[in-house]
């Protein structure tokens, strides 16, 4: 088994689901006691949010480089970034690394494509909803067409990510307006919603709306099983 490099602590919360999806799958492949072999550097997130409004990404990309070379010198094979938003960053970071990055809209996009959908709602932050990185992923990659919510929709997602997920607050109207704003993106096309946020699938599951949801933190959890497993 290969040891992962978890970049996690953006938010702590969807961290620990990473850790706990990454070793159920070891255990259900392997059996007996094993468990992922990982190292896990986490920020402190109050730190990452306050760079990211003010727009300070050559910082956060110094930062995530500076923990990425700490956890290689660790033991790390590969680099695994628990959240959507840094991937912004993924290329850099392999870069100045040497160490591959399993990027999250990657193995999301095959997810997608293995279902047979070439259109999608993409929610998570506003730097993740906005900007191309993620996106462009999607696109050019896997040939998947990318609808995001009107302006003031995006504002509510961003606001309920920043303002109640990161710190463990799960409110039934937030899920409702999450819900909202997935069904109404039918209108424009969409035939699922990839869940661009490592904290939004603790607020909406599949039950909660009528099209197929890509919980992206499990989809990157399994994919860093398989590459540590080799499948």
């Amino acid at each position: 088994m290969k040891t992962i490099g978890m970049i996690g602590g953006m938010s702590w919360e969807s961290s620990l689901e990473y850790y706990r999806l990454m070793n159920e799958e070891v255990r259900a492949r392997l059996g007996g006691s094993h468990s992922v072999d990982c190292l896990l550097y986490s920020f402190d997130f109050q730190e990452i949010e306050e760079l990211q409004h003010q727009g300070d990404w050559d910082r956060l990309t110094r930062e995530m480089v500076k923990q990425g070379m700490n956890l290689k010198r660790g033991g790390a094979e590969f680099l695994v970034i628990c959240t959507n938003t840094m991937h912004k960053m993924a290329p850099d970071l392999e870069r100045e690394t040497g160490l591959r990055v399993l990027h999250i809209a990657d193995v999301t996009g095959k997810e997608i494509k293995r279902q047979g959908l070439s259109k999608v709602l993409l929610l998570g932050t506003k730097f993740t909803m906005e900007g191309e990185f993620y996106k462009a992923v999607l696109k050019e990659k896997h040939g998947i067409d990318v609808v995001i919510p009107r302006d003031e929709d995006r504002e509510i997602v961003h606001r309920v990510i920043y303002q109640e997920l990161v710190k463990g607050k799960i409110c039934d109207e937030s899920r409702a307006e999450y819900a909202r704003i997935i069904e109404e993106s039918k209108r424009a096309g969409a035939e699922g919603v990839v869940l661009g946020c490592t904290e939004i699938p603790l607020l909406i599951h599949q039950e909660d709306v009528s099209v197929p949801v890509f919980d992206t933190t499990a989809i990157h959890s399994i994919a860093a099983v398989d590459w540590a497993l080799e499948v």
